[in-house]
């Protein structure tokens, strides 16, 4: 993200404002009443209209990387991309199995990394919490129950599971996470607002592994290596990680090839509060 030239307030301001592509549903919602009222035998066009849009705005809130309905982190600013910084970030943990051994893997590289952490998670393990941050890494915000259900919350639901974690993870790491991203990257347009109230950035990424979903570590690494370059923001779980054929959590396959292939390339992988201050 660039540095911001707004006041907080107005800042704040400007991302409450819903998106254009939001501002124009309302507008296509009241074109349509206003027609019915006019020409009431018109009602099947104006029916279909209003259906046809909230199609959209379900598919807007069904593509991870979209930005209709605010803004949305899928690479790192200019700058990263042209010092060659890549952001590595890991989801769904922290994990007691699998977090201490990423966390190993990424010592050995000198590798830095931003761990979108569950709340509850974090608070069933608070000391594995402040390690990751001990050892050089970020804490962000997954909300506070990873619930499948997340893009049909409302307002007051999402505001309670993006601020359970946040108070989660300020508790146990003694730092409020400064991004979020939404479980399986899934929304609808109720979280902008509370995401802006709560200071919070939304991340998605450029490219991910599927390594919640594929057993081959071989796959895994081509998704997330092919067309590798400045600015990427890719993604790995350490949370609900597939196993291999032999057993193994896929990450741990995974990450020692990504970030030599990383090194290769001639790029650096770093948080994304370094990356975007």
């Amino acid at each position: 993200m660039h540095a911001s030239r707004e006041s907080p307030a107005e800042e704040l301001k400007s991302r409450l404002r819903p998106s254009a592509f939001i501002r124009g549903s309302v507008a296509w919602h009241v074109a349509a009443a206003g027609a019915l009222l006019v020409r009431p035998h018109l009602w099947p066009w104006a029916l279909s209209a209003v259906v046809a849009n909230h199609l959209a705005l379900t598919a807007a809130g069904l593509w991870p990387r979209a930005t209709l309905l605010g803004p949305n982190l899928t690479r790192l600013p200019p700058g990263a991309a042209a010092r060659g910084e890549v952001a590595l970030t890991i989801d769904d943990g922290p994990d007691p199995e699998v977090t201490p051994a990423v966390l190993a893997l990424l010592d050995k590289h000198a590798a830095r990394a931003s761990f979108f952490c569950v709340g509850e998670r974090i608070a069933a393990n608070p000391p594995l919490a402040r390690e990751i941050v001990a050892r050089g890494h970020n804490v962000e915000n997954h909300s506070q129950r990873h619930l499948h259900r997340f893009s049909l919350l409302g307002p007051r639901a999402l505001r309670a599971e993006i601020g359970g974690a946040q108070e989660s993870i300020a508790f146990a790491t003694g730092a409020a996470p400064r991004f979020f991203r939404a479980p399986a990257g899934l929304r609808n347009p109720f979280l902008e607002p509370q995401l802006a109230r709560a200071g919070l950035t939304l991340v998605s990424w450029t490219r991910r592994g599927f390594d919640t979903v594929s057993p081959d570590p071989d796959r895994v690494l081509a998704r997330l290596t092919r067309g590798l370059r400045g600015g990427d923001i890719l993604l790995l779980h350490d949370g609900h990680a597939r196993r291999t054929a032999g057993g193994a959590p896929v990450i741990l396959e995974v990450l020692p090839r990504l970030l030599a292939a990383v090194r290769a390339a001639g790029l650096t992988p770093v948080t994304l509060r370094a990356a975007c201050p």
